[in-house]
């Protein structure tokens, strides 16, 4: 694996990442961007789109009628609805906070808004999902997940938990059922997720800031003030239009 920022190249030389103002990509690792698609709201597929759809691809929870489980509603969440949906597949989505019901059904159309701490809707729903994308990162416990799963279901974990959550595997083995994990994807599927995009004019939703707004951005976003990217113009930070 090459990083894109702060990384080291073949040569020993410093990879600057795309802060820059002018740099020379390998075009092995380039990714042709359809047309249709607006470049902000584009960029964060590279990063949040490729890291919920290669899971959904590798571990095939993609088919049209599926039921897909997903835990937060962030960058990575709101991403991987859009994806699911897209595949024509039932979405519902676990979260914390009902105060995003509302965008959830009716601006990304999910099917189902379920509340974690609402245990009698959780029971409800239990045994009825093919697969979970779990994308918090805040410490959780992966019980009531693993208890939504069907026989067979699968519980990918996209997040990263600073503290490693427990694993109960009682309920593993009497359902058959998995638990894996996913970070990101190689260059040949983030060019076929990204002409996916391009078909289904799939694109993250995202606040564009200019590049003194940086330390600001950062507040925000340490508060969940953000929805759900911020995209950096660093093109007219360093041309402002007149």
């Amino acid at each position: 694996m090459l990083w894109t920022s702060v990384g080291e190249y073949y040569d020993g030389l410093r990879n600057f990442g795309g802060y820059s103002d002018k740099l020379v990509v390998d075009h092995r690792f380039a990714v042709l961007v359809p047309n249709n698609l607006p470049l902000a709201a584009t960029a964060p597929l590279l990063c949040a789109g490729i890291s919920v759809y290669s899971p959904m691809m590798h571990y095939r929870l993609s088919d049209a009628g599926q039921h897909l489980g997903v835990v937060g509603l962030g960058g990575l969440g709101h991403l991987a609805v859009k994806f699911a949906k897209a595949l024509g597949m039932k979405v519902t989505v676990i979260s914390t906070s009902p105060a995003k019901q509302k965008e959830a059904v009716e601006q990304l159309g999910v099917d189902q808004f379920l509340l974690s701490h609402d245990q009698d809707k959780l029971q409800a729903a239990m045994g009825t999902m093919d697969g979970i994308l779990d994308t918090v990162s805040a410490p959780h416990s992966l019980l009531p997940l693993i208890e939504l799963l069907k026989t067979d279901g699968k519980l990918i974990l996209v997040g990263a938990p600073i503290k490693a959550p427990e694993l109960p595997h009682i309920p593993l083995m009497l359902g058959r059922k998995i638990v894996g994990g996913s970070a990101a994807g190689g260059m040949k599927e983030t060019q076929e997720m990204m002409d996916f995009a391009g078909k289904h004019n799939v694109t993250a939703d995202v606040e564009v800031i200019a590049m003194e707004y940086i330390n600001t951005a950062f507040e925000r976003l340490a508060k969940g003030d953000v929805k759900y990217r911020f995209v950096i113009d660093v093109a007219n930070t360093l041309n402002p239009p007149f």
